[in-house]
This record gives structure tokens, sequence and C-alpha cells, in this order.
């Protein structure tokens, strides 16, 4: 096998691999809204978030002792950000769990399919 035919045969297979954790994603994503539409769930998370964006931005002014207001600010926008993002990671920890799952499991069919192809058993 030449490094080009090598080189395509494996960009495929990586191809493959992505398409089937894509293919994944999608399936526990659907799988655990139950037909529901994302939106209405991710806006209810967006609003448990608020709770750990105030935490942060508290946590974030109360570090800025002895420094200009501007950098007080920027800490406490800084924080609330960083606040946010993991009450949103928080909230959807079930549904991120659940479409990292079943990625994982169509790419380990992807990858099964690989080895028999490359290591086919002959039970004759």
């Amino acid at each position: 096998m030449t490094l080009r035919e090598w080189s395509k045969y494996e960009l495929e297979y990586g191809r493959k691999l992505m398409d089937s954790g894509l293919d994944g994603a999608r399936t526990g994503g659907h799988e655990f809204l139950e037909g529901k539409p994302l939106t209405p769930v991710l806006c209810d998370s967006a609003r448990s978030a608020l709770g750990f964006a105030a935490a942060g931005a508290c946590i974030g002014l109360l570090q800025g002792r002895k420094k200009t207001k501007w950098k007080v600010l920027a800490l406490g926008v800084g924080a609330g950000a960083i606040g946010f993002g993991v009450g949103m990671a928080w909230n959807n920890r079930r549904l991120a769990a659940s479409v990292a799952s079943a990625a994982w499991k169509k790419v380990g069919r992807a990858r099964d399919e690989h080895w028999l192809e490359l290591h086919p058993i002959d039970y004759a």
C-alpha cells in the first residue's frame, strides 16, 4: 500500500468515525429530549445559571481590593461569565452525558467494524 492509498484510507476511516460520533450525538440528544425542542431546555438552564453568575460576580468584585474601579468591574464581569458557564454546564450535565454516551457507542461500533475489516474472522 502506497503512502497515498494509506492516507486516503485513513482519511475515509477518520471521516467515518466523525460521522458516527455526530450521528450518535444527535441520537443521544433526541433520546434525552424525548421530542421536545432544545430551546426551552436551554432557556430554563440559563435562568437557573443566573445564580451561579451572581455568585461568580460577587467573588470577582471581592477580589478587587486596592484596584481601580475598571479592574474591579472587569473582575466582576469576568467571574460572572465564568459562573454563568459553570451553571450552564452543571444544569445540562445529564444532556451532555446522554450525548457523549450515545456518540461513544456509535464510534465504538465504527471502530469494531474497522477492526473486523482488517482482521476478518473465518469460522469455516
